[in-house]
């Protein structure tokens, strides 16, 4: 999949601004970015739902949205709301999905049942889909977005209302799917989501403004970021929250997570301000994570303070 100069406006607004992506098959591609950011409306130019003011897109080889038709039956699509009927089983709605999709009665019947099988629904085939637990819809909807059996597979936020252990049971699925030769692109607030994935792409107002391995966009904010540990860790970030070259200073527990606007020796800064303010603390270096990379790639800073663009494979 890939887009060049990928642009959508809805009047004078412009909800996404020049995008180049480009992703290889069979990666798990995450999407991040804070709300309204363009995530969604970038997702929906790419599957052929909305039709870009400008730009190309190229989606399993056919040109987008020309030959959306032809991507439809190729693809799958899930959002973060669970848009299954609640008033039919769990079967009846994978039933439903099936013929949708034009999948014939013989082979669908042989889907339907390796997914109940695969997605442990074997107990609860009979189940309304109403009644099942958040992370029981989200594995039916799952099931529901591969029925066809699609070599790419778009989900928006898929795992925003489900719990935890839920969330680590749906990525193993998708992995699973991965593996057995699917490209996903995943749309996430989660950070320990965003770790999982092969590539990960930052939008910002409608911006590309990071995308690369978890370990590139890491790496590029080598020296960056400094843990902070003082007796009082509310003075502490007083003193800091306000110095000029200090993007962001969070508190975790008794701790202060800081982070630089640039390369260098932040560690030797913050602790010269720390002694100037009269404030005793525990300085170190600390080794960068995708929090520190959302930060920075979303602080408003300028091009070159922001983690470098990877190629994409």
């Amino acid at each position: 999949m890939r887009a060049r100069g990928l642009s959508k406006r809805f009047g004078e607004v412009l909800a996404v601004d020049r995008v180049d992506l480009s992703v290889p098959k069979a990666c798990v591609y995450g999407f991040l970015g804070p709300n309204g950011s363009g995530k969604s409306t970038t997702i929906r130019m790419l599957c052929g739902l909305l039709t870009p003011t400008e730009g190309e897109i190229e989606v399993l080889g056919l040109r987008i949205p020309a030959q959306s038709e032809q991507l439809r039956s190729r693809i799958g699509y899930m959002t973060q709301k669970f848009s299954l009927f609640e008033d039919l089983t769990v079967r009846e709605n994978l039933e439903f999905l099936a013929a949708v999709q034009d999948v014939p009665k013989a082979k669908a019947r042989a889907r339907i049942d390796a997914l109940v099988e695969q997605y442990r629904f074997g107990d609860r085939e009979k189940q309304l889909a109403g009644t099942l637990s958040g992370g029981q819809k989200q594995r039916l909807a799952l099931a529901g977005a591969v029925i066809q059996e699609p070599e790419l597979l778009f989900l928006d936020e898929p795992t925003s209302a489900v719990d935890p252990e839920s969330r680590r049971d749906f990525w193993e699925k998708l992995f699973d799917l991965a593996d057995a030769g699917t490209t996903l692109l995943v749309s996430t607030h989660y950070m320990d989501e965003a770790e999982r994935c092969h590539r990960i792409a930052i939008l910002d107002h409608g911006a590309l403004v990071a995308d690369g391995t978890p370990h590139e966009l890491t790496a590029a904010l080598e020296g960056r970021t400094v843990l902070v540990d003082a007796a009082e860790p509310r003075r502490a970030q007083k003193a800091l929250v306000d110095v000029p070259g200090v993007l962001s200073v969070a508190q975790i527990g008794n701790s202060l997570r800081v982070l630089a606007d640039r390369n260098g020796d932040a560690a030797a800064r913050i602790r010269d301000v720390l002694g100037k303010a009269g404030v005793r603390a525990h300085v170190d270096a600390s080794q960068p994570n995708l929090e520190d990379v959302f930060v920075s790639a979303t602080s408003g800073s300028s091009d070159g303070d922001r983690p470098g663009k990877a190629d994409a494979a």
